[in-house]
């Protein structure tokens, strides 16, 4: 059996839609109105929810009804004991919670969607635990923790999510190198902030990378910058 999967937002939100084809809008009528709203942004129906029902047997019958499809669910009273925004995925005989990406990864996800379309290519050096958001943003990820090894390729995008941190110079002019051969976009993050902008900033540029964007995290306290570079 598909599983549903069913995003649930407080209401005004627009957390986790990036990249998604909604099937529906379900609501409670507290929500109706920015539901609404929502709903024909996504050109899709609303469907309100009943004022008195059981929350299990609520996300039940909607997952019965959109196996295979995702939809968005905008219950403020609907006690999960979960936090919101969250994704889950229901199989009918229970759910399961999606691991929510670092706020500061959303900021850089939606910042690669706008330079590369769905389908690419993607290296994610490290842990590869980022590489579920990207396939669910549509691209075809491949995972490798070698980090000083040839790349392989070609790719659209070689992504790593803190993966540099303790490289040192020659080791990190060697991972630029190798992804400057492998991919025409190259994105990261780092908590390197003014020292470690011109550090970075000066190898990329040696190794061949123009920096498209180097931002602070908004959405995350403390000091992670993510980053953006166009092979020159």
């Amino acid at each position: 059996m598909c599983p549903a999967r069913l995003i649930l937002l407080p209401p005004g939100s627009r957390d986790r839609l990036s990249g998604e084809r909604v099937a529906a809008v379900y609501a409670t009528r507290d929500a109706e109105a920015l539901a609404t709203q929502l709903a024909e942004e996504l050109g899709v129906r609303l469907t309100l929810l009943p004022e008195h029902g059981e929350a299990e047997e609520v996300v039940r019958g909607i997952a019965d009804e959109h196996r295979g499809e995702t939809v968005v669910v905008i219950a403020p009273g609907l006690e999960l004991g979960i936090a919101l925004p969250a994704v889950i995925e229901h199989e009918g005989d229970g759910w399961t919670v999606e691991p929510s990406p670092k706020a500061y990864l959303i900021e850089l996800f939606d910042l690669i969607d706008a330079h590369l379309r769905s389908g690419g290519d993607v290296l994610e050096l490290g842990t590869g635990q980022e590489a579920a958001e990207l396939e669910r943003r549509g691209h075809r990820v491949r995972r490798t923790d070698a980090l000083t090894d040839d790349f392989g390729g070609p790719y659209d995008l070689v992504f790593a999510d803190a993966v540099f941190l303790d490289l040192t110079p020659e080791q990190l002019a060697t991972v630029f190198r190798n992804a400057h051969a492998s991919a025409r976009l190259l994105a990261f993050t780092t908590n390197k902030g003014d020292e470690g902008d011109t550090q970075y900033r000066d190898l990329l540029e040696q190794c061949g990378w123009t920096v498209l964007a180097w931002q602070h995290g908004q959405a995350t306290p403390g000091g992670w910058y993510y980053v953006l570079a166009r092979r020159t």
